[in-house]
């Protein structure tokens, strides 16, 4: 444990040499054309990646938070670029040029280890949501969706409460959840009628986490999923 904080602890000071810059809501920072020659680490705000499907619908794939870094998978794989990476509020980063990461992650194999791990917790956390949106009906994805915002955003309360401290609308919510706005609209509303769910100002509550898993097959673990990568 104290290796993997001392790695994070490098990786962020190495971050903070280089210039940060500032975005504002809506912004896109990489579009599906770019090829990404830098790595950011997210100091505040969110940022969405997705693509665009044949119909023109949004996919949401991924929402960052601070302390995440993009598009690692993409710069360090040299693959090519199909996705989006747009700030879902303002958003400060700081951005380091990719030939500077990987001069870092070939002399530092603390860091490469950690973020190894990382990643590879990252690729399960989008297996289980692959497994969600293929199996289930409008209600669970809906319900499902919940849970892993929970688990990804979430602060804990008491009795069961948790706090999604990720503002959040019915069409992102209906991106994530592979469904149109209309529809998540609706099972959004069966979820407040039944008293699971509530707003808070701009933010979600989950009125009791382990009652709204049990809508759901996803298991529920109270500690913050590990996915920010």
């Amino acid at each position: 444990m104290e290796k993997a904080i001392e790695a994070e602890t490098k990786l962020r000071n190495f971050f903070a040499n280089y210039k940060y810059k500032r975005y504002k809501k809506g912004e896109i920072i990489i579009r599906d054309s770019d090829e990404p020659e830098a790595i950011y680490y997210i100091v505040s705000g969110f940022v969405k990646n997705y693509s665009i499907t044949p119909d023109g619908k949004e996919l949401t794939l991924n929402i960052y938070k601070p302390g995440s870094y993009f598009p690692i998978y993409l710069a360090l794989g040299r693959m090519p670029n199909y996705y989006y990476f747009q700030a879902m509020s303002d958003v400060v980063v700081f951005k380091a040029p990719l030939k500077d990461v990987e001069l870092l992650l070939a002399e530092d194999h603390e860091i490469l280890y950690e973020l190894t791990k990382r990643l590879s917790i990252g690729l399960n956390g989008l297996l289980i949501r692959m497994q969600y949106l293929l199996l289930n009906d409008a209600y669970n994805k809906v319900v499902s969706t919940f849970v892993f915002l929970a688990k990804r955003f979430g602060e804990n309360g008491k009795n069961g409460e948790v706090l999604i401290k990720l503002p959040i609308t019915h069409y992102e919510i209906s991106n994530l959840a592979c469904l149109t706005r209309e529809t998540t609209s609706v099972e959004i509303k069966k979820l407040q009628k039944m008293g699971l769910i509530n707003k808070r100002g701009d933010l979600y509550v989950i009125n009791n986490i382990k009652e709204l898993t049990e809508e759901s097959w996803l298991y529920y673990e109270e500690k913050p999923l590990p996915y920010n990568f």
